[in-house]
């Protein structure tokens, strides 16, 4: 089956340290990115594959995300499955010199994930960056 990716690259001016740290903290998301209503983990303790989070972003009906893998220091990927589309949303952190670039992927795959592609592409593009730029200005925030 066909998928659809979206992905997202912004430069931080930040140690990669502080910005898998915000990564990693997924409810204090909602403070720094207007993409996120609320994310309620479900379980304690570090990230690690199995955590589970739900999710609550605007005009959407709250999703459990479970993590699938994780590389401590620099990625995660946690999936959800709704309409019959699987969507994995990937986050990684990759040092450049005394900064990062953050870099979020999106990818959907399922029967209706074409089609969903098509209809929802801009406004998940628009979103995902959004929810970059919240990491970046968070992250370069004096004393974050």
């Amino acid at each position: 089956m066909r998928g659809v990716r979206i992905e997202d690259r912004i430069d931080i001016s930040a140690p990669s340290a502080v910005v898998w740290d915000l990564t990693t903290d997924v409810e204090t998301w909602p403070t720094f990115s207007p993409t996120m209503s609320k994310v309620e983990r479900l379980d304690t303790g570090p990230l690690m594959v199995g955590s589970q989070a739900r999710v609550k972003q605007p005009g959407q009906r709250a999703a459990v995300w479970t993590v699938t893998a994780l590389t401590p220091g620099r990625s995660f990927t946690w999936t959800t499955r709704t309409l019959g589309v699987e969507f994995a949303g990937t986050h990684e952190v990759v040092p450049v010199g005394d900064g990062c670039t953050n870099v979020l992927v999106l990818e959907m795959t399922g029967r209706a994930a074409p089609v969903l592609g098509r209809l929802l592409g801009p406004v998940l593009r628009r979103a995902i960056r959004q929810e970059n730029a919240g990491f970046q200005t968070r992250a370069e925030a004096p004393h974050s």
